[in-house]
């Protein structure tokens, strides 16, 4: 009973919350997936546009050559890959492999180690 009379606080101030690299690593993949839901109607029209007609694919080309586009490809580039990335780890947590703090932590470290150099690669080729 003395545990529930221990004093909580009234507010939750994000700024002063150390989070974990594992916590960051989960909310990194929750952004991105709803990064990729919310630009999945762009990612679809960029489809539709290149399939359509050998004209609408030089449209296609053209929109995309835009460097704010492009900037948001390489934004949903990083969404996918790290969506991917820290999807293989939740899965390898799913059947209890790196459960432990320490083994969480360097996979989290790890998720972020690959999905962001493969943006600056692949993000560089697109660019």
């Amino acid at each position: 009973m003395a545990a529930l009379n221990k004093k909580r606080p009234k507010y939750l101030n994000l700024m002063k919350i150390k989070l974990p690299i594992a916590g960051i690593a989960s909310i990194l993949h929750r952004v991105s997936g709803v990064g990729l839901f919310m630009m999945l109607p762009l990612l679809v029209w960029l489809l539709e546009l290149s399939l359509h007609s050998p004209e609408s694919f030089e449209a296609m080309k053209q929109v995309a050559a835009h460097p704010s586009l492009k900037l948001i490809l390489i934004g949903l580039l990083w969404a996918l890959l790290h969506h991917f990335c820290m999807g293989i780890r939740i899965l390898l947590i799913d059947v209890h492999v790196g459960v432990d703090k320490a083994q969480a932590s360097s996979s989290a470290k790890m998720v972020l180690a690959v999905s962001l150099p493969l943006t600056l690669i692949v993000g560089a080729k697109l660019w």
